[in-house]
């Protein structure tokens, strides 16, 4: 029988079909390709992107030369700038403002055929050290209330140029998603005194049905409202409220996490195409006339890394209701990556 389920951390419920479960084989699909005379994310190609913000080049070559590892670019087509005010004013009953913001791109290495999931440990610690670079600087601009990192990667998951890339959005308001995990993990905290995530690593650690890996620094585990099939929760077993605070050795912990996840998606759902998504604290400007703003910030929030692969379409049910359907059960979606081999290649 289908299960309705509650994510508290979400604030939204799931429906999981499990009368309907559907296996890994179900959702293995032909991944469309981008072919690209030449890509401006490759090694030596450089002139053809806009100057570099940061890049790591660990035999100290010249800023827009090759013989970068990691490189951060502003996005040639960004969808916020960064010049200019906000000018934030109501229009009758609708608010608008300037799109000022920040985009940017973090090429994850120079090897066009190489995937974040082909990259080593130490090759991944060195775009997390770049993520946490970018979102640093810019929270030094108190026009940014949040500083959003993801990777789309695939065509499916609206990843245009295949070169392996991160991208960095910073906007001038919280975002709706955020805003709504804020709340309940402050509500969670007034009422318990604890941190809603730990809490929910307590219990993942606790059942184990839905926990994929657990090496005693960081937890991956199928949530249990998952809202869609193979979702996955990337978050440290010590709570942190903010990803910048994580040293560079914690970092290279997280990235050999990353590392082994992502080759188990891709054993069991021959490369799928996903999305991942970085939640971590806003940064802590004053609100004015709110001095208490965020005083609680570091007590009650949790950083963490959310996997979303691009396995099924939202309908219009799912449109239209706000709910989600999942037709693999976290359980049984756990259970095939947790026994899976990250070594195999498709």
């Amino acid at each position: 029988m289908s299960e309705l389920r509650w994510d508290p951390l979400k604030n939204n419920w799931t429906i999981i079909t499990q009368g309907r479960s559907r296996r890994p084989q179900d959702f293995i699909q032909q991944r469309s390709q981008i072919e690209m005379a030449s890509c401006p994310f490759c090694n030596g190609n450089e002139a053809k992107t806009p100057p570099e913000i940061y890049a790591y080049r660990p035999n100290g070559s010249q800023p827009n030369q090759p013989g970068w590892q990691v490189r951060v670019i502003p996005n040639k087509f960004p969808a916020l700038r960064i010049e200019g005010e906000l000018d934030n004013q109501a229009e009758g009953l609708y608010d608008r403002m300037n799109g000022i913001g920040a985009h940017e791109v973090i090429i994850e290495h120079p090897d066009h055929e190489r995937s974040m999931a082909d990259l080593t440990a130490e090759e991944i610690s060195e775009v997390l050290k770049a993520y946490r670079t970018r979102m640093l600087d810019l929270r030094n601009d108190s026009r940014f209330r949040y500083i959003f990192v993801f990777k789309n990667f695939g065509v499916e998951a609206a990843a245009n140029v295949p070169h392996s890339h991160s991208q960095l959005i910073a906007v001038p308001l919280i975002p709706p998603v955020i805003t709504s995990e804020l709340s309940a993990c402050r509500q969670h905290f007034e009422r318990k005194e604890r941190c809603l995530i730990c809490d929910l690593l307590s219990q993942e650690r606790n059942s184990k049905l839905r926990v994929v890996r657990d090496d005693g620094n960081f937890l991956v585990y199928a949530p249990f409202a998952s809202s869609v099939p193979f979702e996955l929760m990337v978050a440290p077993l010590e709570h942190s409220h903010d990803f910048t605070l994580q040293t560079d050795q914690q970092l290279l912990l997280l990235a050999d996490t990353l590392r082994d996840t992502l080759r188990r998606l891709r054993a069991v759902l021959r490369d799928p195409p996903y999305s991942f998504i970085l939640h971590s604290a806003p940064p802590m400007h004053l609100r004015w006339g709110r001095p208490d703003y965020w005083a609680s910030l570091p007590s009650d929030y949790h950083w963490h890394i959310e996997i979303a692969p691009k396995l099924t379409r939202v309908a219009g049910f799912e449109w239209g209701s706000g709910f989600q359907i999942n037709p693999t059960a976290p359980e049984e979606a756990a259970d095939f990556l947790r026994n899976s081999d990250p070594t195999v290649i498709y």
